[in-house]
């Protein structure tokens, strides 16, 4: 009987030592390079970038260990909602169906006003964008599960244009434009000339087309799974030391 009674408390404390050594496990960070919101670094591990910069300062401020995971964007979506452990991805959109599946912090970065990246010849007939997206013989490039925020989400569903749907990533996205796949795609202005700069493709193959009814961007988000503790949470929104209006 005392050997049981020593045996089961070895193996509770073999379970409380494992338990510990788990939750010291760093946490995943997703991310994918997307210059200039999250790159890896030309040194070390690090991921750098207008979302991921404010992601590792909140972190670390949190004392919170992570570990940069580079992962697709639609899989970070799917990998994230069937999480059964804390896990996180930078610089995602909010919107209400997303709130349902995930949890969010604080907003890290707003973009400036998107903008298409439209093919040289794509003239729009008015100077705003609702009315752009019911122009005749108008399709848009847009990727698979990705939401360009509840403004332009909205003025899609409105509108109802063709839709051109891709899986793959921003680069490729502006040479479909550029090979006259669709007549225009968005993009934060941040990032558009970077975009057009890593395709490889003529400057005079596409042009940028801003609409008079888009205001300032929208704010990006630290994502996090359910499974992911609010305690957690809250103590990232308390490091994160920006300030987005």
């Amino acid at each position: 009987m005392a050997g049981s009674i020593a045996q089961l408390f070895c193996l509770a404390g073999l379970a409380l030592a494992a338990g510990v050594a788990k939750a010291a496990e760093p946490l995943s960070l997703y991310y994918f390079d997307r210059p200039p919101y999250a790159q890896k670094a030309s040194r070390g591990d690090e991921v750098v970038g207008l979302t991921a910069t404010p992601a590792a300062q909140a972190f670390r401020a949190a004392g919170l260990e992570f570990r940069w995971t580079l992962l697709p964007t639609v899989r970070q979506l799917v990998t994230l909602k069937d999480s059964l452990v804390p896990a996180c991805a930078v610089g995602w959109f909010k919107n209400p169906e997303r709130e349902l599946q995930f949890k969010f912090t604080k907003p890290i970065y707003r973009d400036r006003p998107t903008v298409a990246l439209a093919r040289s010849n794509f003239h729009a007939l008015a100077p705003t964008l609702i009315d752009t997206l019911r122009q005749p013989g108008l399709s848009v490039l847009v990727k698979d599960g990705f939401s360009y925020g509840p403004l332009i989400d909205g003025m899609l569903l409105l509108a109802r244009p063709e839709r051109v749907v891709t899986s793959v990533e921003s680069v490729a996205m502006v040479s479909m434009i550029a090979a006259q796949r669709a007549s225009f795609m968005f993009a934060a202005e941040e990032e558009a000339n970077y975009l057009v700069e890593q395709a490889g493709v003529p400057l005079n193959a596409l042009k940028l087309v801003r609409f008079a009814d888009v205001p300032p961007g929208e704010r990006r988000y630290i994502l996090c799974s359910k499974a992911t503790p609010d305690e957690l949470i809250e103590r990232l929104n308390k490091a994160i030391n920006v300030e987005i209006p």
